[in-house]
């Protein structure tokens, strides 16, 4: 341990180092020259039609000259991009020129919140705060289909990137012949600022499937994320932005079920009501209160095949808990020692093991600036009890302060409690309550080369022995042509976050990767590289055994028409240190512990181009699996019926075969998606989903009719059957009513 620790502080220096040398960069982070335009303020209100034809627009100063991102990113776009703000007291005003070849967009559907890589439209990103870290981001199609969402960490990757965030604001589009417009109007509250702020920083980004582009406002490298908010300019208001008033948000719901459990042969109506509050405090906090919350409309949880010994890491898909989640959710490591994960909250197993509601009886969330540097973040809410499955009544409470430092770095500082407030005859001495306490500091340089965390956290709970600290240092490098990464984290025999996700304990883990990426010139391969992953794993309480490692070497190739190709060769090995049945067979016998396995696989990966009518995947897998062979296959695919209907399929099938007395199994995971969009308004969507490793086959179909600004409708319809022989296991079907109302 003692190396551990040093190894820890020799990275923790190199990683404030470079946050500290970075410091000396353009105060723009990514660019030596900062793009700016001005937004006139104004006194008439436009209404968003889509179409540019108040005389006012004349007068806005214009975002334009757009640079390609893809295929290159060194020359101006071919098709242009032309974007114009103005504002008032209460709006902000986005008037949009796309010019494209012709009329055939690709669009997904016409429901809200579209993915947007596999389809025309464009984003708008806004850095309120100019800090480099967290943006707001606005989108629109060609069908005047709207999004929104949100970016943390820098825009660092995918898992920085949410679209389930819902404000209200208004769009639409018009279509002519070579190009399309779009007008925007955003009540000045949807965003968080500073009173009296004079610039907010800006970029723009645009998918053209026609001329197979992708554009930004600014220059961005395609080493970078297209999201990534190291690369930004200017949008300078004419006048200081004011007070901004949010008004209250009351979200009432009315909920009838009825629900039939065809196990315990009994069936149950439900009338529920309950709902949200959101109130602003001055122009940078939200607090959200809720009151018997309901989530029956929230889409049901992918099914997944889980080979592992360990849980599996689902996202959070219900609304009160996304509004500055990375305040809660970022601590830590992702993967390995994450102390908050939200569907802790409102989720639990019964005394079967199985994942169930556990009700959440009220709660209150404040999130947001207490400073231009200052982030606060505190969240508790109260579970309700569950005795026949023994689930306790918990307090659930997270504090947590960021404050930046350098130019888009921070430190941040957590704790934690989860505490049972009842005595249970089920409740062991040691579940009583879990509390952590946790230190993180976040490095992102100025240009997005460098970036890492180092992370210490110390769990408190009854009955330790006092291995209860998690801690780590990661350190990544991304350039054009090479990317390498390197992460060390320590997770004690006795570290507990009942809150969190922490897959396993004691372990120390170590890993380092590699890549070269080539950038080939006149060549229908836009780019390719090689990479190696060598994972290492070693068990403190065991004298340090090396329990897990892994050598992975890949190559990966991208063409110029968005489709890609990767194959991997993988060198295990794994410890077992109790007995395992990787099948999860019913009375199968399993894999006997206190062993090593040394077991090689072979895949291949390749993804078609996502911006056409139909599109695939397919990633086929084989090699030696413990003691025996596998072969794996598993990929999608997507079918369009533009505008309205879009239907998708997800496959796996793993063939694992072991020596006898051992099982083998086929184990198949099958889920086809239908979804019809009637209008911008009205949105119906099955999901069908059929797992033998789970034996079930489930349906979910849901109705959403959006009757008035974030105001819905839905009626839910889920049915469960087990796989052997088709048998009945539960039903259900809701109706539920919600209305946003501003006070």
């Amino acid at each position: 341990m003692v190396k551990t620790f040093i190894f820890l502080t020799l990275f923790l220096t190199s990683i404030a180092f470079y946050g500290q040398s970075n410091i000396k960069s353009s105060i723009y982070y990514g660019q030596n020259k900062t793009r700016s335009f001005v937004v006139k303020k104004i006194d008439k209100n436009i209404v968003p039609d889509g179409v540019l034809d108040e005389p006012i627009w004349e007068t806005a100063n214009s975002a334009n000259n757009f640079w390609e991102y893809f295929p290159l990113d060194s020359i101006q776009a071919r098709q242009q991009t032309d974007i114009k703000m103005l504002y008032d007291d209460k709006n902000l005003y986005i008037g949009i020129v796309v010019y494209a070849l012709g009329k055939d967009y690709s669009i997904q559907s016409l429901k809200r919140d579209y993915r947007a890589g596999n389809s025309d439209n464009i984003s708008l990103l806004f850095d309120t705060f100019s800090d480099g870290t967290n943006a707001f981001l606005f989108g629109i199609n060609p069908y005047g289909v709207r999004r929104e969402g949100l970016i943390s960490g820098g825009g660092q990757d995918s898992r920085n990137f949410t679209t389930t965030w819902d404000v209200k604001w208004k769009g639409d589009s018009k279509i002519y012949s070579t190009w399309y417009t779009s007008e925007m109007v955003i009540p000045l509250t949807s965003f968080k600022f500073k009173e009296g702020e004079t610039k907010w920083r800006f970029n723009s980004y645009r998918f053209d499937s026609q001329s197979n582009e992708t554009s930004t406002w600014v220059n961005i490298p395609q080493n970078q994320n297209v999201w990534g908010l190291a690369f930004m300019g200017d949008m300078v208001f004419e006048k200081p932005l004011g007070k901004s008033r949010t008004p209250l948000a009351l979200i009432p719901y009315v909920n009838g079920s009825i629900n039939n459990d065809f196990e315990e042969d009994n069936t149950t109506n439900k009338f529920s009501v309950g709902g949200d509050a959101k109130v602003s405090i001055g122009n940078s906090m939200n607090l959200d209160i809720t009151v018997n919350p309901d989530f029956s409309q929230v889409e049901v949880d992918d099914q997944v095949t889980n080979l592992t010994r360990f849980e599996i890491s689902l996202p959070e898909k219900r609304q009160f808990f996304i509004d500055n989640n990375d305040l809660f959710g970022s601590f830590g490591d992702s993967r390995d020692a994450n102390p908050f994960f939200s569907r802790r909250i409102g989720i639990a197993k019964d005394t079967a093991d199985n994942t169930i509601e556990n009700k959440i009886i009220g709660g209150v969330r404040l999130s947001g600036k207490l400073t231009k540097d200052l982030r606060l973040g505190f969240l508790n809410l109260q579970t309700a009890s569950d005795e026949e499955n023994e689930i306790p009544s918990n307090n659930n409470m997270m504090f947590a302060l960021q404050q930046k430092v350098f130019a888009r770095s921070n430190i941040g500082v957590f704790f934690i409690n989860r505490q049972s407030l009842k005595d249970y005859d089920f409740l062991l001495p040691e579940d009583k309550y879990n509390r952590v306490l946790g230190l993180d500091y976040n490095l992102i340089s100025q240009d997005n080369v460098w970036n890492g965390k180092f992370f210490f956290q110390k769990s408190f709970q009854p009955e330790s022995n006092g291995k209860d600290i998690a801690t780590g240092a990661r350190l990544e490098y991304n350039s054009r042509n090479y990317k390498a990464s390197g992460k060390l984290v320590y997770v004690g025999e006795d570290f507990r976050s009942d809150l969190g996700f922490v897959r396993r304990t004691d372990i120390l883990k170590s890993f380092v990767q590699f890549e070269r990426v080539f950038w080939p010139r006149n060549s229908f391969i836009q780019n390719h590289s090689f990479q190696f992953f060598p994972i290492f794993i070693w068990s403190p309480s065991m004298d340090f055994k090396n329990t897990d490692n892994e050598f992975r070497g890949q190559w990966e190739a991208r063409f110029e028409d968005q489709s890609r190709f990767n194959v991997e060769f993988s060198n295990k090995y794994t410890f077992l240190i109790d007995d395992f049945d990787p099948t999860d067979t019913d009375g199968g016998i399993p894999l006997p512990g206190n062993q090593g396995y040394h077991y090689n696989s072979v895949k291949a990966e390749y993804n078609s181009d996502r911006r056409k009518i139909f599109s695939y995947s397919v990633e086929p897998s084989i090699g030696r699996f413990f003691n025996g062979d596998r072969f794996s296959v598993q990929g999608g695919m997507t079918f369009r019926f533009q505008p309205k209907v879009f239907l998708s399929m997800i496959m796996r099938y793993d063939k694992i075969a072991l020596p006898d007395p051992y099982p083998s199994a086929d184990i198949w995971l099958i889920s086809p998606k239908i979804e019809v969009t009637f209008s911008k308004s009205i949105f119906w969507s099955t999901l069908i989903q059929y797992s033998n490793q789970r034996d079930n086959f489930g349906i979910n179909s849901r109705l959403q009719w959006r009757f008035a600004p974030l105001s819905d409708l839905f009626l839910v319809y889920n049915d469960n059957y087990f796989v052997d022989g088709f048998a009945p296991k539960t039903r259900s079907i809701n109706l539920k009513i919600t209305y946003w109302l501003n006070i």
